[in-house]
Formats: C-alpha cells, structure tokens, sequence
C-alpha cells in the first residue's frame, strides 16, 4: 500500500517544464564612478566572467543578460533562480580586488537593487584644536 501513495505523490510534479523565473538586478555606481575611482565597464567585464551557471564559470548563455545602462549603473536579467546575495559577494570581490573595498560598501536600497557608497567618515580631530 505504501507504494501507491508514493506514486500518487510523485504523480503531480512529474512531466512539467521548470517554471521560467524572470528577474531584474540592478548595481548602481553613479556615485563613485563620478568621481573616477570605480570603472563600471571593468566591473561589467568582471561580472561576465565569475558569474556562475549551473556550476560553470562562462556559461552564461541566454539565461543571464549583463548590460550597462545609464551613468553607472549595470543591469542583471536572469531567467533562471538567482541569488542578489551572490551579487553583493561578486561586487564585494570586485572592490577588493581593485583595493576599493576600504571605502566603499555595497548597500541594498530596496529589492533587488545595491548600491555603492562610500563610507562615512566622521573627523572628530579638529574639536580638539578648538581649545
């Protein structure tokens, strides 16, 4: 009896195509790259080349669209399940390797979308010549 139920069970997932999941990505550098420290084309490149698919560095395919759109920001569509914590990794990748990653952070603005800013740096020295 036990092996009737389990084909019921299993009955329902069986034959269907994988559902097709469409999403939008978006990292927005507008901010350091006005000021000429981040290269948003290196940075696109580098996305091109370390996203993974399916296990595999460089198989992007028509599953994953990298595009450039507007003053600093990069477009991410995927058609297949995507992490944007993976992205926030790869970016964070990015700016250590570039020895950025001491002054700027990668912050989520809202789903789906990051953001690179720079940290907040507060001086509190020149209270002290006050005196």
């Amino acid at each position: 009896m036990a092996a009737n139920t389990k084909k019921a069970a299993s009955k329902g997932k069986k034959g269907g195509k994988p559902e097709k999941v469409t999403q939008k990505f978006t990292i927005n550098a507008s901010q350091p790259a006005s000021d000429k420290i981040f290269d948003v084309s290196a940075f696109e490149k580098f996305l091109h080349d370390k996203i993974k698919v399916g296990g595999r560095v460089g198989n992007l395919g028509e599953a994953v669209q990298i595009s450039q759109e507007g003053d600093g920001k990069v477009v991410i569509i995927t058609h297949i399940p995507f992490s944007g914590r993976y992205l926030k990794y790869l970016t964070k990748k990015f700016l250590k390797k570039n020895l950025l990653r001491d002054w700027l952070r990668v912050v989520s603005t809202s789903k789906g979308v990051y953001e690179l800013r720079f940290f907040n740096v507060v001086n509190d020295g020149d209270d002290e010549d006050e005196d």
